[in-house]
């Protein structure tokens, strides 16, 4: 019974001892070139909001869910903005198939025009061809009919000789003014062809307006496909859905939150620095971060954020020292989160080494 007794007794000596050690090394203050601090890890939230009013159809994510950018989480009911958007793709297609029409018809026209023309010209160069050719017969004749007439009365020639001639001579005058009408017939139809050009120019304008009236129904369609795609709510970046707003069948207002949504590989850990340590940490700095659920395994961390001005200790922040009053936020953003172990609110100490080759210790309290 003394041994049993005496056993127990050194047993507690040796705990209490163990305890004592333990208390002394735990405040033993951190080497030099190590900072100690603690705060909570926290990550860039982002409030998931619906651009367009509307009642909540389907719900298709959750609260813990992994989400990437893009993803659907919510639909709105769309079946006015679905209304929308066919009518507007109706006005598009006939718009399309006027343009279409306008295009062909303005094609024809050229056409005929150029043919139009090109005829009328040949036309007047006929015309001018033949009155050139009067003209000629026309002064042969006027020439024979005068010799003719000479002769005549000298007795060299016979009456009736001069006679013909002078009859070819009204026939050769006739001629003549046939073939100015005609010439003057084929300038008017040369320039009543010419006239195309401003039946042609009148068509580029409806053609014009047709394209006017294309691109105005197009952007109504681009407008309503992209009301009716706001009704789908997506998330904007990869990550965590931590809170959720709403549920289905609720009716929701513009801009109204509906997720908040955590990049669960872009978390932080805020901690506060006494205003007389401050001064040896800058940006790039290594660090290391402790959780008591998984104390044997610290995350490797920078410091990407330093505030530039102090602050009083926030209530809910210990430091070592109870003197300090003045303290700097830093942020300490990990390199990795593997399997999304860490989440936003946990407790954590960090120890932050600001001189190179100091050895990593666990945090002292």
């Amino acid at each position: 019974m003394r041994k049993t007794l005496s056993f127990l007794l050194l047993l507690l000596l040796l705990a209490a001892a163990a305890w004592s050690w333990h208390q002394w090394r735990q405040r033993e203050p951190m080497p030099e070139g190590l900072i100690l601090a603690s705060g909570r890890l926290e990550g860039d939230r982002h409030t998931v909001a619906s651009k367009l009013p509307g009642r909540v159809v389907a719900l298709l994510a959750r609260e813990g869910d992994e989400v990437t950018a893009g993803q659907v989480l919510v639909r709105l009911d769309d079946a006015q903005a679905r209304a929308r958007a066919e009518q507007a793709r109706a006005r598009v297609a006939a718009a399309r198939a006027s343009l279409a029409a306008a295009r062909n018809e303005l094609e024809v026209l050229r056409r005929r025009v150029s043919l139009e023309i090109d005829t009328a010209k040949a036309g007047m160069a006929h015309a001018k061809a033949a009155l050139a050719a009067a003209k000629a017969r026309a002064h042969q004749a006027r020439k024979d009919a005068r010799r003719y007439a000479e002769l005549a009365k000298t007795g060299a020639m016979d009456k009736y000789a001069a006679d013909q001639a002078e009859l070819r001579w009204e026939v050769a005058r006739a001629d003549l003014a046939t073939a100015m009408a005609a010439l003057d017939q084929a300038r008017k139809r040369l320039a009543e062809a010419e006239l195309g050009h401003e039946e042609i120019r009148s068509k580029e304008h409806q053609v014009a307006v047709t394209e006017a009236q294309l691109a105005e129904a197009e952007a109504a369609l681009d407008e309503a496909q992209s009301l009716l795609a706001d009704l789908e709510v997506k998330a904007p970046v990869a990550g965590t859905l931590v809170t959720r707003i709403v549920d289905a069948g609720e009716v929701v207002s513009a801009g109204s939150p509906l997720f908040t949504l955590v990049d669960l590989d872009r978390l932080y850990l805020k901690v506060y620095v006494p205003e007389k340590e401050i001064g040896r940490l800058r940006r790039g700095l290594e660090a290391r971060i402790y959780t008591d659920a998984f104390p044997d395994h610290p995350f490797t961390a920078r410091v990407r954020y330093i505030a530039d001005r102090a602050q009083f200790t926030p209530k809910e922040v210990q430091t070592p020292d109870e003197q300090v009053k003045l303290v700097y936020a830093v942020k300490l953003y990990l390199d990795e989160n593997p399997d999304h172990r860490l989440t936003p609110g946990l407790p954590a100490d960090a120890v932050i080494r600001w001189r190179e080759g100091v050895p990593w210790t666990p945090p002292r309290w």
